[in-house]
Parts: structure tokens; sequence; C-alpha cells
């Protein structure tokens, strides 16, 4: 049996009930798991047994084994809150009330953290998560340092209530000015020591690849075939909102032509994993909005793709990025049920072959942790370290790239460390970045950037500013 115990009356004092209320009728903001809490606890029975007990208030009596939740290393819901009030997401933990060991710990993410209601419900949605892949015998320990807890202060919701609306507010009018999101692809040829060496962005001679404007391209992939250099990226039009597959070829000084599409679908398409295996050329692009997984091969390469096989079918995974390891074929890919954030959970399946079929591994997500679970490019091996770069979003979407090595990969397991975060310097072309790879001489990364939507505006905040990611 395995019961919960929820905090009474759901643990929220009726001030947040009542800007949980305001925030859905100025910001539209939606939480299923917030507006249901209550509905969906169950309480424990005065008498009976439970073979393991979940107790989300801190309070509830030990029958058996007990776990109980930790946000911030403090016990109860108004934690939680806490540290929603001050903007940013709690460190969650399951700790065993009879030796106090920490069992698995989290931190979760949050795509859109301009509302209280956004903030809380990601916290959520972490928690769940955690809670189910503990209980079924895996769950994550991670190595995190403990931030202190925050104490729950209506003066502090108040402030973040009014700077959200200031910072809403500056963003339609930024909406009005500006494209939004804009990335940009940053390239430059590194005969020698490249950003995994480095380890730095700084006093590197990086080139950014025009766009027209109205477009931008993200996730550049590059690829030398035939002894010539191709880079494949996310090509979104500000206009429809929606991306497709483009191509980039690179000569001895850089782009030899322009970004031409070569994959389109009703969906959106974004992050192009493009690779060469059994003598053919494939590609797999992310569908999450259309639930799959799916591979394409070049029928002619590199402007015609063909639909080879849907992988997975019916999961909302991002970034899909293989590796061969020990015999198997690895697929990691950032997966999410629909709720909380896209970029916090990693989930990892294996096959023997690329048709598969492909199967989960027992213990997703193996990583629960906005700072390292989304993948940011295909793996690197050096020295025989199998290396990974992954999305750190642990100040925002994009804000940077972490360097990870994977240390352990196997059906019964699977750990990580990052060894350094990338952060934009002063004078580097953008301001965030989320992809990272290389392929022969040429190392790319995307940039986020400001393209406003009036050329003429652009020049003067160039002129202003003396920043080349204004053009």
């Amino acid at each position: 049996m395995f019961l919960t115990q929820a905090a009474p009356n759901g643990g929220v004092p009726s001030s947040v009930e009542r800007v949980f209320a305001v925030e859905r009728l100025v910001a539209g903001a939606r939480a299923i798991l917030a507006e249901k809490r209550t509905i969906a606890s169950l309480s424990l029975p005065e008498t009976g047994h439970a073979d393991l007990t979940v107790d989300f208030s801190g309070h509830a009596e030990p029958r058996g084994r007990t776990l109980r939740i930790l946000y911030d290393g403090v016990t109860g819901e108004a934690a939680l809150m806490a540290a929603v009030f001050t903007g940013r997401m709690p460190s969650l933990a399951l700790q065993d009330t009879a030796t106090g060991e920490i069992v698995s710990n989290g931190v979760p993410g949050v795509e859109d953290s301009s509302t209280v209601l956004a903030l809380y419900e990601a916290a959520l949605a972490g928690v769940v998560t955690l809670v189910v892949s503990t209980v079924r015998g895996w769950g994550t320990k991670l190595e995190t340092p403990q931030k202190p807890a925050a104490v729950l202060q209506l003066g502090r919701l108040v402030k973040f209530e009014v700077k959200s609306l200031a910072h809403t507010a500056l963003r339609q009018l930024y909406r009005l000015c500006c494209y939004t999101p804009h990335w940009r692809v940053c390239w430059r040829f590194v005969p020698g020591a490249d950003l995994w060496e480095t380890q730095t962005l700084g006093g590197t001679n990086w080139q950014v690849l025009p766009d027209p404007g109205t477009h931008f391209y993200a996730d550049p992939f590059p690829i030398v075939y035939q002894g010539r250099t191709f880079i494949f990226v996310e090509d979104l039009d500000h206009r429809t909102n929606k991306g497709v597959i483009s191509v980039i070829p690179f000569g001895s000084d850089g782009p030899s032509g322009p970004a031409c599409p070569v994959l389109e679908e009703p969906w959106h398409l974004s992050y192009p994993f493009v690779f060469e295996r059994d003598g053919q050329l494939w590609m797999i692009p992310e569908s999450s909005s259309n639930r799959t997984v799916t591979l394409y091969r070049a029928e002619r390469f590199p402007d015609r793709w063909v639909k080879e096989a849907d992988l997975l079918t019916g999961i909302e995974a991002s970034d899909a990025t293989l590796v061969d390891h020990d015999g198997k074929l690895w697929m990691f890919a950032s997966v999410r049920d629909g709720i909380g954030s896209c970029s916090d959970r990693l989930s990892i399946f294996h096959a023997s072959a690329l048709h598969g079929p492909w199967e989960p591994h027992p213990g997703n997500p193996v990583v629960t942790d906005q700072r390292s679970a989304r993948p940011a490019g295909a793996f690197v091996r050096r020295n025989g370290r199998l290396l990974r770069p992954v999305q750190d979003c642990s100040r925002g979407y994009g804000t940077g790239i972490g360097l990870a090595e994977v240390t352990r990969l196997d059906t019964e397991g699977y750990s990580q460390v990052v060894h350094a975060t990338l952060e934009a310097p002063p004078d580097w072309p953008g301001r965030r970045f989320h992809t990272l790879n290389r392929a022969g001489q040429i190392e790319v990364i995307d940039g986020a950037a400001h393209s406003p939507r009036s050329r003429l505006l652009a020049r003067r905040l160039q002129a202003w500013s003396g920043r080349r990611d204004l053009a």
C-alpha cells in the first residue's frame, strides 16, 4: 500500500489563493496541479498499515517506512511558497524520517517564471516526478549546494507581483519593437583547443551567421561529408512562429551560400541532430509538438530527406541525441508528461540497432535538474571519457551550457558530473545560448540577440551601443 498525506487545507494561505485568482484573471495563468492538489490528495486513515508513506506536510505520524518532502531542506508547503515568492525554484528532496538520509533529490525547472502560479505549478510537477521515480526504486541523487530556506512573508509576495507586472509590461513593449526570442548561430574555425578544453567563450574570434531578421537560426549541427562542411539549423519564421530545418554550406572562409530549407513538416521542427551511420546520413530533428521522435534518411544529401521511421511515439521528448556506448545505442532526451518544464528531466532509451525497438531506462527520469538535464548538442569523446553538453536553465531558458562527463551509463544506473558552466562574456555576440557542437575544424554555438522589427532602429541601437548583436 502506498499512501500520501497532504498539508492541512492544501498548506497555502488564503492571501496566496487570492493572488492565484488575480493571476488567472489578469495574466491568464493556468495550473492543473495547483488547482487540483487538495482534491487529488489522500489522507492517512486512523488505523491500518502502509508499506510506504510519503509525507507532504512534514508532521505525519510515521507508519512503516516514511519519506517526507523537503523544500530547500525544510518541510511544509510554506517553504515551497517562500522560495517561489523570491522568483526561484526550490531544491527538492525526499528524506527518510527514521534515518535522516536523503533518498533522492532534484532541482525542478520552469518555462515561465512571470507568475507565482507558474512557479508553484512547476515545483509541484517536480515533486510528482521525484516521488514517482523514488517509489519505483530509483530516484536521483545530486551533488548540489543547499540554498538557505526563505521565510514566508506577504511582503515578498507583494514585491514579486509588482516586479512581475512591471516585467510583463516591459516584455509587451519589447515585443512591439523586436522579434523575440531571436537566436543566432556563431561559428569559428578551431585548429587547436576548443571550448571543451578552454572552458570559456572569452578571447575568441566568433563570427555571426547573417540572418534576414524575420527569421532566426538556432540549434546548429555541423557535419563534414566527402570533404565538404555543412551546418544544419532550426530556421524559424517569426511571422508564423514555426520552425523548419535548413542547411548552410561552408567553405574555407565561412558560409559559401545562403540557408536553404531542406525539411518541413506540419509541426514545428528544431534541433537537427544529424549523423552518419551504416553508410547512410540520418537526421533526428526535435518534433516534440507532434509527440514523436522521428528518424529521417538523406535521399539526396544535403537537401532531400525522407521519413524513415518513428523511433518513439506518444512522447513529448526534446532534443533527442544518440551515442554508442558499450555495445548499445543510447538516446538521451528531455521528456515531460504535459506539465512542468521541458528542460529539467533527462530520460534515456537504449536499443541494439538504430531502428529499434527502443527501450526506456528503468530509472527514467535519470536526472531531475534544470541545470544539467536537457541535451545541448552531440556527445564528445576525449581521452577515453564520454562528455555531453547540457543546458543550464537555472537562470532561465538558454542561460548557460554545462560541460558534463558521463561517469556511468548502463541499464542499472546513470550518473554524470558537470565540470564547468559556460557563461556569456560582455564582448560575446549573444546573451544566451543552448547548443554547442563541433565537426572537423569548425565549432558552432547559438546565442540569443536583439532583432528590432525596424532596421532603422537596429542601426541606431548598434551605433549607440557598439554591439554587433543588435544589427
